[in-house]
């Protein structure tokens, strides 16, 4: 059997080859014992791109997840560059700086074999799966706004020295294949009957009066131009309820692998989507609990926010180090910089809505669907609730500058999920 060392190739994992593969790395001993004969090997990936194995012996636990060269979803028609485990180590290693306590810890990492050895989050299990089955998570909005807030503010030159942060964005620049995807799948495929699209049945003419929008079209054509072309911050590029792992009282975030620097308001957008998401399936998942479980969904999301904007408030007040803003022109003259900070979240507030419009449009009509929806079986059903999530994805996007709360959000959300649109 092939260990890994540094002349190794690359060589996929599978349950029975990974303990004698692995079994000359000094860190996963450390943690796992020597003898390889008790290390319990179950290969958990359900995602749509990589290998992810837990490791359980008696001395302890580990995940080892290894990029495949390919789309795991579509199959090995659809390469893809093993490289995105270079950029999810080195998103973790900042997120886990810039959020301490907020990631997974990174145990070992091997560029050549793709691979990264972290933390087992236990009991934590998948945040969309909790929110599917209908349970809370304690303090959720909180956790999420802050994450979102310190990652943004910290990796920007809001707080960064200019030469490091523009180093950042050059190393996180070679991660092209990658945000392709998202450029693609999220931004263009939703809009034209793409190869890969798949949609329910019953959506077809939303789906047409979607398309023939030409007003929405350009929108989101203006998102996909910053998306691309704005380096504010690093993203982790795909926060989502499916890259959240919760306890009832805690979370962590994991899988940043589609990282790059991008837009402040994509991460806490995507994320909002997928709350919404959650919100407007629920019918079909809940009884009498119903309503009491989608308030809940919302207050989530009015958290988030909230708690968002508050740590952005006092990171500008204590860390406003970097080049943007500076004290110099401000503070430091006896001037106020707060209708400054209330500009940037501003930006922030309306970027944030339009992408999480946008995430709501292509979650239902691109590849790689939410299970909030998917998990329907019964299309009849799962149709008209999707058709409320499309409708005011289109709201969102059009209409974002009319929204300045996140209460008036909420409340929109509630207003479609009264509608009949089927």
């Amino acid at each position: 059997m092939t260990q890994i060392g540094p002349n190794t190739a690359y060589l996929a994992l599978n349950t029975q080859s990974l303990p004698e593969r692995l079994a000359n790395v000094p860190v996963l001993m450390q943690q796992l014992g020597d003898d390889v004969q008790q290390w319990d090997v179950k290969e958990v990936g359900d995602g749509n791109l990589n290998l992810v194995f837990i490791v359980q012996s008696p001395k302890g636990s580990v995940i080892v997840k290894q990029a495949l060269p390919y789309v795991r979803l579509v199959g090995d028609s659809w390469p893809l560059p093993l490289y995105r485990a270079f950029y999810e180590y080195h998103a973790l290693t900042r997120q886990a700086q810039r959020d301490p306590g907020s990631v997974p810890e990174i145990y070992y990492f091997d560029e050549k074999q793709a691979l990264i050895v972290m933390q087992f989050l236990s009991p934590h299990v998948i945040l969309r799966n909790k929110l599917i089955a209908g349970e809370t998570v304690a303090g959720l909005g909180d956790f999420c706004g802050k994450h979102c807030a310190r990652v943004a503010f910290r990796g920007s030159e809001l707080s960064m020295k200019s030469a490091d942060k523009k180093a950042d964005v050059a190393l996180f620049a070679g991660n092209v294949e990658i945000p392709a995807i998202t450029e693609g799948l999220v931004f263009t495929d939703p809009y034209f009957d793409a190869e890969m699209n798949n949609h329910t049945p019953e959506l077809d003419p939303v789906v047409a009066r979607l398309r023939a929008n030409a007003d929405l079209k350009r929108i989101v054509q203006s998102m996909l131009a910053k998306f691309a072309s704005n380096t504010e911050t690093m993203l982790h590029g795909d926060l989502h309820s499916g890259s959240i792992m919760s306890t009832d009282t805690e979370s962590r975030v994991i899988d940043p692998e589609f990282a790059q620097y991008g837009p402040m308001g994509f991460d806490i957008g995507m994320l909002t989507a997928n709350y919404l998401m959650a919100y407007f399936s629920q019918p079909a998942h809940r009884g009498d609990d119903l309503t009491t479980y989608q308030a809940w969904i919302l207050s989530v999301v009015e958290k988030c926010f909230a708690a968002f904007q508050t740590e952005f408030r006092q990171l500008w007040m204590t860390e406003r180090t970097g080049m943007l803003y500076p004290k110099a022109l401000f503070e430091d003259q006896g001037q106020s910089s707060e209708s400054a900070c209330d500009a940037v979240l501003a930006n922030i507030w309306l970027d944030a809505l339009r992408f999480c419009g946008i995430e709501m449009h292509r979650r239902c009509l691109s590849l790689a669907h939410n299970a909030d929806f998917e998990s329907i079986e019964n299309t009849s059903i799962r149709a008209p609730l999707e058709a409320r999530n499309i409708e005011m994805g289109l709201a969102l996007i059009l209409n974002a500058d009319t929204l300045t709360t996140p209460k008036d959000l909420t409340a929109l959300a509630k207003v479609f999920n009264e509608k009949d649109i089927l």
